[in-house]
């Protein structure tokens, strides 16, 4: 079920909601990048055909999320915006 939110969502000047928001992709990121290789790495060793990509997307991927987590913890600013009317 999805989580409830007190006031209508509002993603330009919620930052509450916009950090939530950014979490719950980086959620699901995680959640794909674990079904993914899950069952590339299963099909890879069932197989046994020694593909040399595998390993390269892998760690593409990771690299990929990595980058995701550096956004969602570091880079991106979840202050309140400037009011422009009240300036």
């Amino acid at each position: 079920m999805p989580p409830r939110w007190p006031r209508k969502p509002d993603r330009e000047n919620d930052p509450a909601y916009r950090k939530l928001d950014d979490r719950i992709t980086f959620a699901v990121h995680v959640a794909g990048f674990g079904a993914s290789n899950s069952i590339l790495w299963f099909w890879e060793n069932l197989t046994q055909r020694g593909d040399v990509w595998a390993p390269w997307f892998s760690l593409g991927w990771l690299a990929i999320l990595a980058g995701h987590f550096v956004y969602v913890s570091v880079i991106a600013d979840y202050s309140e915006p400037a009011d422009s009317a009240t300036e």
